[in-house]
């Protein structure tokens, strides 16, 4: 057992609890689509993360290290991405049958995306910076870490949808509907300042 699983734990809580761009999304999703078309949205977060980690682990740090340029490279593509994820969310028109039909993001994208958000790549550096070393302990710890990290994802991502689908309970008009629906374009927007703070 690690000997600080408890401070990864809690960090790893922290980090996927508060709001940021997934947590924004799968509220956003949960509201406007249910629990069922935002699988894949919880899916790519649950299996994206993790795998951000690992890659990581493995070695990608050193090169953010050696070229911290594809660092800065990767976080504005993301902002680029939340930018458009926004637009789409803002402007994803009246909850018409064809638009029921119809996922903000995509099992592929959110996976890619993992690799894109400043506040995970962020996260996950610290995590690989702090609690893993090579060595005789590096399986090991980097098991403990991935574990934790799929368990944390999975369950503040399901969390955060269920929290959209519950709000949608009140979404009496479809008026309340559009102003929600700015109000998650404009949170995710805001979520991007805090990458350049």
């Amino acid at each position: 057992m690690h000997p600080e699983i408890l401070s990864i734990t809690l960090f790893g809580i922290v980090a996927a609890f508060t709001p940021g761009p997934n947590n924004f999304v799968a509220f956003y999703s949960g509201f406007n689509f249910g629990i069922v078309r935002t699988l894949p949205h919880i899916i790519g977060v649950t299996l994206g993360f993790p795998f951000l980690l690992l890659c990581l682990a493995l070695g990608l740090i050193n090169i953010f290290k050696l070229y911290p340029l594809i660092q800065e490279i990767l976080k504005y593509l993301g902002t680029l991405f939340l930018i458009y994820l926004a637009y789409k969310i803002s402007f994803s028109g009246p909850s018409n049958q064809e638009n029921k039909n119809k996922n903000p993001i995509k099992f592929h994208e959110t996976f890619i995306f993992q690799f894109l958000n400043p506040k995970g790549v962020i996260a996950s550096i610290i995590l690989v910076s702090t609690y893993i070393n090579p060595g005789e302990t590096f399986i090991s710890y980097t098991t403990q870490i991935l574990v934790m990290a799929l368990l944390v994802s999975v369950t503040s991502i399901t969390l955060w949808t269920f929290l959209g689908k519950f709000f949608r309970k009140f979404a009496t008009n479809q008026k309340f509907i559009n102003y929600f629906n700015y109000a998650m374009s404009l949170l995710l927007l805001t979520s991007i300042i805090t990458f350049y703070l």
